[in-house]
Formats: structure tokens, C-alpha cells, sequence
């Protein structure tokens, strides 16, 4: 954890993968983040595997270096503890629909009305200007309307899903964007800020980077779709004993891909050397890999292709990432123990800040487990703070090691 963003406070009322993926994000840069959990939780915790039911694999890896507090904002009082909260903070986030966050007095106007400089980000399915504005969203379903599943699909043509909550995480990118943008608005006027980052909008403006292609002109010249990428010869490429991936980029790349291959007829010609023409034609040139690479093993190709400076990568599996050698290096993963979760391995944030080697990182609170603190910080005495968790309004970690969970 670093400390770039010490003395930043954040209210953090987001739920599952893309509004906690986002803050933590935050976090990690040294802001204080305050998950403001409903009583039963972020239905995240659920997700397994786990050692508790509320403390899952998938919600330790996105809820670090965060407290957390549990309110029934359907209570007053609930709602009064939440605006002292807000008071005391720079930014408000949540993944809600906007008619969800009125409903529970957490709108930007309602929220403006309690500090007039807030910075108020949002990240619902949909574009509040567009009819789908109020339709539910998950990964799956953006995944599908995005155009994602279907660029994904097998080589029969079904529309697959990624195996990996892609949808979810480049929103949260988009949303941890919002949240640094109006952060650096409001310290140049003062003013309050309301940025949506809608789910459905950030995959697809990241999808079409590159996929536009042909759109991209008016009158088109072709179809969406980038070519290099959606040739059926780009993938890893089977070896003697298993898989590798080699990508050669430029020219020069190619050139000596060819000449290693025994290839030199082509090495010159203009396949390779007018970029536009490979650009054209570059399936071609990826079946020439694919012919190639049986006859060598992974690790002579490896060895072959660095001594060239020709880009490859083996093809690891997840469980080999704990043992890479270049992630051992850089200290990707870090262990730590856990108060009631016991010894945890968790990757580190990707960044890196020169001269500063960052404090350990914390890891994800329980439910509720700073209610108690945060109150007091918040200015309720023992008394006041113990009658709001007699009434449901807060709920209060209780629990010691594998302890007992929020009374």
C-alpha cells in the first residue's frame, strides 16, 4: 500500500466485483475507504471457496486496505451515521442503479445537500440517457451485449463468455478513473461532481479501440473487427510437448522468424516488409507458425526465439503464477495472517512508486469489523453507539479468530 492518496477519504457503497475492484484501487494508493456494507453484506463474501461464510477467496481479492462499517439504511438512523460519514469524506461510489440510490437517500442531490463539494461517482449497467437505464446488469449479461461473447466464440461460431470477470474489472477501471478525474475537479474549483462510469459503455468504448476498423470511416471501409486479431491462425501454437506463444510484431521481427524457419524466400518479400500488405495478409503469415512449431519443443523455441529478440511467452496455467520466476522477483505475492482467516497469499497491487516500498497491505475487514471505531471517529459516545447496533441500524463485528460475525 502506497501513500499517494493519504488523507483522501472515500465512502465506499459498492457491492460484488466492479465498485470494490475500483476502490480498492484507491486504497492501495493510500486512500482511507470506508465499505459501507448493508447488515447481511456484500453478497460477495459468499463466493467460495472460503474458511468463513462471509470471508470467500474472490472478496478477500478485492476488498483489501479497506474498513468496514454495516448499515440498514432504511433506518433514519442509519442514514445520519451515513451522512456524518459523508461530511468527513472527499468522494461517494457506488454501483447502483440511480432510482436504487434515491430510494435509500443516497442520491447526488440528496448527498450534495449534506457536503456541497462532494465528489459523487457512479457506475450503473447502463447510460442514464440511453432506455436501458434501468436495466439489471452482471458481467454475464454486459459480456453478452457488449459484443464481447461474441467475439469470443468457439470455432463453430457460439458466442462464449471469458472466464474472468472482464466486464466487471474494466468497468471498475473506468470507475477508479471517475473517482481520480473528480478528485483532481474538485481541488481546482471547490465544486460537487457526479461522473458516471456505466458498465455497458466502458467495455464497449475498450472493445472498439481497435474493433471499430471499418466503422471507423464514413462511408465504412468494411465491417467491425480487427484482423490480425480475429485471424483463426492467432493463438498459442501446439509444440513437441506443449504450448507456446510467439508473436512477431515488425518486420524485422518477421524477417528473422523466417530465416529461422527456413523460410528466407520470404523473408524479403513485400508480405513482410510493406506493412500494409502484411497487415492485409497477416493470417498468412500466422499459419507459417503454426507449420512450424511442432517440430521443437517449448523450451527450445523459448531459446531460440530470445536469442532473436522475437516476442514468445510460454503458456502458463493460473497455478503456475504463484512459482514464476519474474513474479517471484518483483514480489507479486505476498502472504499475510489474517486474524480469523489464518495464514492468506495474496498479489500485491501492480504498481510501483520509486523511492517508496509501500506499507503491508491489510487485509479485507469482516463485516462490521470497524463499526464501532468509526462511530467513535464519527463522534457517537459508547452509549450512542451501542443503542444503534441494539436497533439494527448498525451491526458491529463481534467475533474473535474464526469468531462468530457481526451480532
Amino acid at each position: 500500500m502506497h501513500d499517494l492518496l493519504a488523507g483522501i477519504r472515500v465512502v465506499d457503497l459498492t457491492t460484488v466485483v466492479l465498485g470494490p475492484y475500483a476502490t480498492q484501487i484507491l486504497a492501495d494508493f493510500g486512500a482511507e475507504v470506508i465499505k459501507v456494507e448493508p447488515i447481511g453484506g456484500d453478497v460477495f463474501r459468499a463466493a467460495r471457496p472460503g474458511h468463513s461464510a462471509d470471508m470467500g477467496a474472490p472478496f478477500l481479492g478485492c476488498n483489501r486496505n479497506k474498513q468496514s462499517i454495516a448499515l440498514d439504511l432504511r433506518k433514519d438512523e442509519a442514514r445520519e451515521v451515513l451522512h456524518r460519514l459523508v461530511r468527513g469524506a472527499d468522494a461517494v461510489v457506488h454501483n447502483m442503479r440511480p432510482k436504487s440510490a434515491d430510494k435509500l437517500g443516497i442520491g447526488f442531490e440528496q448527498l450534495k445537500a449534506v457536503r456541497n463539494d462532494l465528489v459523487y461517482c457512479f457506475a450503473a449497467g447502463y447510460g442514464q440517457a440511453g432506455r436501458n437505464r434501468d436495466e439489471p446488469a452482471y458481467d454475464d449479461s454486459i459480456q453478452a451485449a457488449s459484443g464481447f461473447a461474441a467475439l469470443n466464440a468457439d470455432e463453430g461460431g457460439s458466442p462464449r463468455f471469458a472466464p474472468t470477470l472482464i466486464a466487471d474489472k474494466v468497468g471498475g477501471l473506468h470507475l477508479a478513473i471517475a473517482l481520480l478525474a473528480g478528485l483532481a475537479s474538485r481541488n481546482r474549483d471547490g465544486q460537487a461532481v457526479c461522473i458516471e462510469a456505466p458498465m455497458f459503455e466502458s467495455i464497449v468504448s475498450f472493445l472498439l479501440v481497435e474493433h471499430m476498423s471499418g466503422l471507423s470511416f464514413d462511408p465504412p471501409l468494411g465491417g467491425a473487427g480487427y484482423s490480425r486479431l480475429l485471424s483463426p491462425y492467432r493463438k498459442p501454437y501446439r509444440t513437441a510437448d506443449g504450448w507456446v506463444g510467439i508473436i512477431p510484431y515488425t518486420a524485422a521481427h518477421w524477417e528473422r522468424f523466417l530465416r529461422l524457419i527456413g523460410r528466407e524466400e520470404l523473408a524479403d518479400s513485400p508480405l513482410v516488409n510493406d506493412p500494409v500488405e502484411r497487415s492485409r495478409d497477416i493470417g498468412t503469415l500466422y499459419a507459417l507458425i503454426e507449420q512450424a512449431t511442432p517440430a521443437r519443443t517449448t523450451s527450445e523455441w523459448l531459446a531460440l526465439l530470445r536469442e532473436r529478440d522475437i516476442p514468445c511467452a510460454p503458456v502458463n496455467m493460473l497455478e503456475d503464477l504463484t512459482a514464476n520466476e519474474h513474479l517471484l522477483d518483483v514480489g507479486m505475492f505476498r502472504r499475510q495472517s489474517h486474524p480469523t482467516e489464518g495464514d492468506l497469499v495474496a498479489p500485491r497491487s501492480p504498481f510501483s512508486v520509486d523511492g517508496d516500498t509501500g506499507d503491508a497491505d491489510v487485509p479485507a475487514p469482516r463485516l462490521g469489523e470497524q463499526s464501532r471505531s468509526i462511530l467513535d471517529q464519527l463522534g457517537y459516545d459508547a452509549r450512542e453507539a451501542e443503542a444503534l447496533i441494539a436497533s439494527g441500524a448498525v451491526a458491529a463485528f463481534e467475533g474473535g479468530a474464526g469468531g462468530a460475525g457481526p451480532e
